[in-house]
């Protein structure tokens, strides 16, 4: 019977992306439209095909390749509405998806960041490798961990530097070893393939330390002031 439903999610999901192929064949869809849409399918078919690659059951693995696709959804979701992605409302959209609040298990601080969508989707997807090791092997399986995440853009440089922590207290360490296979080629590889980031993953005694810095060109994002939020 579960693998049924699991035969049934896949399909459901294939037939998600015929669905967008097919809405990039209409010859009326807006350019932009059909940009946007190229590059998301673009990144739904790799993270189907490196989801397939891990050692996992077929549980398992549709339960990852539709937490995936569904992050990625939420970051697309956000610029189809807003025309950006929030930095502060992508945390807190996947932390929600495992009962990790700001103000309880979480905290967050740093100034107003949006990004273009393309960026939006990759860092959705890193933020989303995180939470999941977190749940997995860090501090949102422990019963008293903490996740600290602070940003900060240093303007010394032409283009403005973005700095992101992501610190785990209260794991003891755990998740040492466990960020193997498709997160790690998320937090590393991807991100410097994509925003051209450097990344730092550092395994402290209290937890998980994850350093991206990336610079915050306009085909990135930018900092949002105060007055253009009024």
């Amino acid at each position: 019977m579960a693998e049924n439903d699991n035969t049934t999610r896949l399909a459901e999901l294939e037939a998600d992306n015929g669905r967008l192929r097919r809405l990039l064949d209409q010859r009326d869809a807006p350019g932009e439209l059909r940009h946007r849409l190229q590059s998301t399918l673009a990144m739904l078919r790799v993270i189907i095909r490196k989801s397939a690659e891990t050692n996992r059951n077929l549980d398992a693995y549709v339960n990852h390749l539709e937490d995936r696709v569904a992050a990625v959804a939420r970051a697309q979701g956000a610029a189809d509405e807003r025309g950006s992605v929030g930095l502060y409302d992508l945390f807190v959209d996947e932390l929600i998806q495992y009962q990790a609040q700001e103000g309880e298990q979480v905290t967050l601080s740093g100034p107003e960041i949006h990004f273009q969508p393309r960026a939006g989707q990759v860092l959705a997807l890193a933020v989303h490798e995180l939470a999941v090791n977190a749940v997995e092997h860090g501090a949102l399986g422990a019963g008293a961990g903490q996740i600290e995440i602070a940003w900060n853009v240093a303007a010394e440089q032409a283009d403005p530097l973005l700095t992101i922590i992501w610190k785990e207290l209260g794991s003891n360490g755990v998740g040492k070893g466990s960020h193997e296979g498709f997160g790690t080629e998320v937090l590393t590889r991807t991100v410097a393939y994509e925003l051209k980031a450097t990344t730092a993953l550092a395994f402290e005694a209290d937890g998980l330390r994850c350093t991206l810095r990336f610079p915050l060109t306009d085909q990135i994002g930018r900092v949002v002031e105060v007055q253009d939020q009024n």
